[in-house]
């Protein structure tokens, strides 16, 4: 599913060189190349403040405690994602309020949104989900008129422009009230272990997330807030430093390789291909930046996607079903309020959609050799 070995051997003498001098210096935690990676990335993002943390899970565990949400306050969030993003609200006693997504581009529904607030709601979780921006817009009118939080999921959206409807344009991850994003290695932008961030352009809810990520500490052994065991180590950060100029050249990549497999599946009524924004054009992805294809998701429909998958793996194509189970109905998450009239696209979604190879070193060999193959089995 993705060619980390490839693109390591591109910038290997980079890579290499930048571990050494960590352990050469041995300023193993919280060392220089953390604090200059933190500065890189506010800079690339245009941010105020990047805190950097051990993963994206925690990021966004970090975030809901920063924002000093309560036991019992509710949180809405997409059912369509992975487990992570409620995963923290139900770890920090919150009440996850899962709702269904949208039918086009699998991102939060904003009329389900709508229909789920209560006065116990504090706060609403946007994924970008695959890399396609959320419709920021409107949920931050939402956030407004009823006085929420805005916590952007942004673990696989790195690099991603949301363009608001006055035709500014900001990078996913610093629209809402605050974000958290992963550094897994499988990740755009991706370390070689785990890694994660916060990204927030409110200077006090700064200065809170700092102390929580180091024990709550802000001078050593002055533990001012509850606080938890959160940072990126210098190994990590230096892998990412070498990484982060190559981001957009690395989405500009996923993109083309989008671009080709949607381009071979256009003419087949059984093979549904992604979807952009809805501002630019809906057979080219080459002028916008809305979504950044952490993952290249099709549904498949009037079709066994099941056995599709066991034909691919027979012919030694890599997929993946992302994701086979929805939330609310995950034995962690279930609850009696939900009931499955609310969960119509999720649940269709969960028999559809096939996730193929994407990331920077895909050939156009490789590509026709997996849309043959796709094609020939759908079409039979």
């Amino acid at each position: 599913m993705v060619d980390l070995k490839g693109q390591y051997e591109k910038i290997k003498e980079r890579v290499d060189s930048s571990i050494m001098n960590v352990i050469e210096t041995t300023a193993f935690v919280n060392g220089p190349e953390v604090h200059q990676f933190q500065k890189e990335l506010e800079e690339y993002l245009d941010v105020k403040h990047v805190i950097p943390c051990a993963n994206g899970t925690d990021a966004l565990q970090i975030a809901m405690m920063g924002l000093g949400l309560k036991p019992g306050d509710e949180v809405i969030t997409a059912d369509f994602t992975f487990a992570a993003t409620v995963e923290v609200i139900a770890l920090l006693q919150l009440t996850p309020v899962l709702v269904d997504v949208d039918p086009i581009n699998f991102n939060i529904d904003v009329e389900a949104i709508k229909k789920a607030i209560t006065p116990n709601t504090k706060a609403i979780v946007p994924v970008h989900l695959f890399g396609l921006a959320a419709n920021m817009d409107e949920i931050m009118a939402i956030a407004k008129e009823h006085n929420l939080y805005v916590i952007e999921d942004n673990a696989q959206g790195i690099g991603a422009d949301y363009t608001s409807k006055d035709g500014t344009k900001r990078k996913t991850g610093t629209i809402g009230h605050v974000s958290s994003t992963s550094f897994f290695p499988s990740k755009n932008l991706g370390c070689y272990g785990d890694g994660g961030a916060i990204f927030t352009n409110d200077d006090d809810l700064a200065h809170i997330i700092r102390g929580i990520v180091n024990h709550g500490m802000y001078v050593r052994y002055h533990h001012d807030v509850v606080g938890v065991n959160s940072r990126l180590d210098s190994i990590q950060a230096a892998v990412l430093r070498v990484k982060l100029p190559h981001l957009d050249n690395y989405n500009t990549a996923r993109k083309k390789a989008a671009q080709k497999y949607s381009d071979a599946f256009k003419e087949h009524k059984n093979i549904i291909t992604p979807t952009g924004c809805g501002k630019c054009s809906e057979t080219s992805f080459a002028n916008c930046n809305c979504h950044v294809f952490h993952q290249y998701t099709l549904k498949v429909v009037d079709a066994d996607r099941d056995a599709l998958v066991n034909h691919l793996n027979e012919k030694g194509i890599p997929c993946g079903v992302y994701y086979p189970i929805p939330l609310h109905l995950q034995k962690a998450y279930k609850d009696e309020r939900y009931k499955e009239e609310d969960f119509v696209v999720t649940n269709q979604l969960i028999k559809e959609v096939i996730s193929l190879p994407m990331h920077t070193e895909l050939d156009d060999e490789q590509i026709d050799y997996i849309t043959e193959t796709v094609i020939k089995f759908v079409a039979k």
